[in-house]
């Protein structure tokens, strides 16, 4: 079952990245499409999301409205959209730099040692 969600999943994240060049294509917009662009137009969307959650205590942040949490998914969206495009012009499969960067993770952060725990990996090492 996880392989045809994990190839479905594939699958969509190549119509939405097709998608995406598509849209720039059509609007001649590639050519501001660069590295430096994109991952600052990452940092750009990752701000208006984060102004969202700006001064909301940690309860607020979990029960929001419903028009709040549109808002919050159009950001989401940004971001992710900017993310995509910029792994598409770098070349990197970035579904495959995802699950390499779990397997990193996996071993930094081992669930028997770090369970309950929020340290730095660094902290873990011994």
């Amino acid at each position: 079952m996880m392989d045809q969600r994990s190839s479905a999943a594939g699958e969509s994240f190549v119509i939405l990245q097709e998608r995406i060049r598509k849209f720039a294509r059509e609007r001649d917009w590639e050519q501001y499409h660069t590295p430096k662009n994109l991952s600052m137009a990452v940092i750009v969307e990752a701000a208006e999301l984060v102004e969202h959650f700006q001064w909301l205590s940690a309860e607020q942040s979990e029960s929001l409205s419903s028009e709040k949490l549109e808002e919050i998914s159009e950001e989401l969206a940004d971001v992710l959209i900017y993310l995509i495009g910029l792994a598409d012009r770098l070349n990197i499969d970035l579904l495959a730099a995802a699950n390499r960067k779990l397997i990193i993770n996996e071993k930094k952060y081992p669930a028997e040692r770090v369970r309950g725990k929020s340290n730095k990996y660094s902290d873990y090492i011994s």
